[in-house]
């Protein structure tokens, strides 16, 4: 990942309602949600929701697919976690006993 898509994707998530919907859809994975039920969970008008799920799909971080008459959203999980190796290649500069707690952290989750 270069420096300009990561600025991209973090700029798409700097707003509450992106990321709110990023959230969710992580949270859906791997069987996504249709725009409409995204705009009913977290209480947004359609034409809003639109888009700000425009601008997450420009800037990779959601996938969507049309089933029927609904297009299913999903979280670009290959692209969010590109973007996070991205912020944390240099973590702590090689010290791998400073990045321990972070590691930690993640490791329950994942």
């Amino acid at each position: 990942m270069d420096s300009l898509k990561a600025i991209d994707a973090l700029g798409a998530l700097a707003q509450s309602t992106r990321l709110d919907t990023f959230k969710l859809l992580v949270r859906n994975e791997p069987s996504g949600l249709a725009a409409g039920e995204i705009a009913k969970q977290l209480d947004v008008p359609q034409n809003t929701l639109s888009s700000h799920l425009a601008i997450l799909t420009r800037s990779g971080l959601l996938k969507s697919e049309r089933q029927s008459r609904s297009i299913i959203y999903r979280a670009d999980l290959d692209s969010f976690r590109n973007l996070t190796l991205y912020l944390l290649k240099d973590c702590c500069g090689g010290n791998a006993e400073l990045c321990a707690p972070l590691l930690a952290e993640l490791t329950p989750c994942c």
